[in-house]
């Protein structure tokens, strides 16, 4: 019987790539497609660092207060106005403007595809300083990211403020927690998209406290994905050079 290897080969991985991705990755990345993305961070105008000034030395002239205080705020938008914060009514509403005006300031490139794993799960693929993501499995049957520190389980959806630091946006969130003896790692990650739909987040995050609560690692990842098509990474070309006619 004489085999088509080269259709058969063909077949496979048409079928390999044809696999359905996990819902939590949806309209966000599919399989076996490069997507551009951007590390970046989102941050307000200078002009804000006065203001910040301000209420920093206002908590350290009383830091229970301010300690106390923030523990009340959500986390991740401005806090409420207290007369406490050392600004007047006028500088807080100024406060509230520029930081009304903050902008995703990209870092760079990445390109992400997301993989059916040969141990079955699915990982994240990507290049350069998105690479971390590689280490990161998720179980579609269990709900959770598996990483070398161990599982990140399904915590409470997020339903971002549109105040926060990133603006408004709804995603999923997994969350690793672990004490010992020799401090706690905090593990993080977390898929969403824009109010807008216009982009999609990944975000990753990874700390570590000694016993005595000296920060020993605080790694921190925003990648934004555009959602149309056009973010699809475009193919390498490959350069042939004809062979000479003997």
């Amino acid at each position: 019987m004489k085999l088509h290897l080269p259709f058969i080969a063909v077949s496979l991985i048409a079928a390999v790539s044809a696999a359905e991705a996990p819902k939590v990755f949806a309209g966000l990345l599919a399989p076996g497609v490069a997507k551009r993305g951007q590390i970046g961070m989102v941050v307000p105008p200078q002009e804000i660092d006065k203001f910040v000034a301000k209420v920093e030395a206002s908590a350290r002239k009383d830091p229970k207060w301010f300690s106390e205080f923030s523990a009340t705020a959500k986390p991740g938008v401005p806090l409420p106005y207290d007369e406490r914060l050392g600004l007047t009514k006028e500088e807080y509403a100024e406060y509230l403007a520029l930081w009304n005006k903050r902008e995703f300031k990209p870092m760079e490139e990445v390109q992400l595809m997301l993989r059916e794993s040969a141990a079955g799960g699915w990982v994240i693929t990507s290049t350069g300083g998105a690479s971390t993501l590689s280490t990161l499995r998720y179980l579609e049957k269990d709900d959770l990211f598996r990483s070398p520190n161990g599982e990140l389980k399904r915590i409470d959806d997020i339903n971002a403020d549109p105040t926060s630091i990133l603006g408004e946006w709804t995603g999923h969130e997994w969350r690793f927690e672990e004490e010992t003896g020799l401090g706690k790692t905090k593990e993080n990650v977390a898929l969403g998209r824009y109010a807008d739909n216009k982009f999609g987040l990944i975000i990753y995050r990874v700390q570590e406290l000694s016993t005595e609560g000296t920060r020993l690692l605080d790694r921190s990842l925003v990648i934004r994905v555009p959602l149309d098509k056009s973010a699809q990474a475009k193919p390498t070309p490959v350069k042939v050079t004809p062979k000479k006619k003997p």
